[in-house]
């Protein structure tokens, strides 16, 4: 299956942080990296999201006393889990891998970068009515089909993928060029979501092949 005009890879928050190491490392989340790189060396097209928070954001456990790292509280827009700081806007961590072919992205959406309110999705962020503008970027590119890959599986890819769907586009998740924080089943269950709203599986190993 060769990748075509009408297709972009979308890969999702390579980040430092979420790299070993990181403030917020995704378990073998580095393993994802040549994958990519292969993908990205395959599609004509491209995009890359980063994680961008201001410090303080909502999403940090240090903005909310009393609470521990990976609790839920409630906020007005909804149940947020409580991260420990990552990403922050300017830092080492919120930088892309530095073995990442990022030169191959056509853009660039940072998203999280609004104080009160998290972002999960490229699409959308968690309040759900605010769009990141991506998905009027993907029509006006006459873009159908998104593929994606990156960081977490249970977390912002899957929140993608849905979101993809839910604005009319085919959506397509490369299994072996993700990796999840697997918080109590949060994997699996974010695979069956995913199923459920029609996003396909495939292996990076389908793609570049006639």
């Amino acid at each position: 299956m060769r990748p075509t005009e009408g297709d972009v890879l979308l890969v999702i928050d390579l980040q430092a942080d979420f790299l070993p190491g990181g403030a917020l490392a995704v378990p073998d989340g580095d393993a994802v990296i040549a994958p990519i790189n292969r993908l990205l060396g395959q599609f004509p097209h491209a995009v890359l999201t980063q994680d961008w928070h201001p410090p303080g954001h909502v999403s940090f456990v240090t903005s909310h006393p009393g609470w521990a790292p990976f609790e839920t509280v409630p906020l007005a827009y909804g149940p947020q889990v409580l991260w420990p700081e990552h990403c922050v806007q300017g830092s080492a961590g919120a930088e892309l891998a530095p073995t990442l072919n990022a030169a191959r992205a056509e853009l660039v959406i940072r998203k999280g970068h609004h104080r009160h309110v998290d972002s999960y999705s490229a699409f959308l962020e968690a309040d759900r009515r605010t769009p990141t503008g991506l998905a009027g970027y993907l029509r006006e590119r006459g873009f159908t089909r998104v593929v994606l890959c990156g960081l977490a599986t249970d977390y912002c890819v899957a929140w993608s993928a849905l979101d993809a769907r839910a604005a009319g586009f085919e959506a397509v998740v490369v299994a072996d060029a993700v990796r999840g924080i697997d918080r109590d089943g949060s994997v699996a269950r974010a695979w069956a979501e995913m199923a459920a709203a029609g996003v396909g599986r495939a292996s990076s190993g389908t793609f570049g092949r006639g």
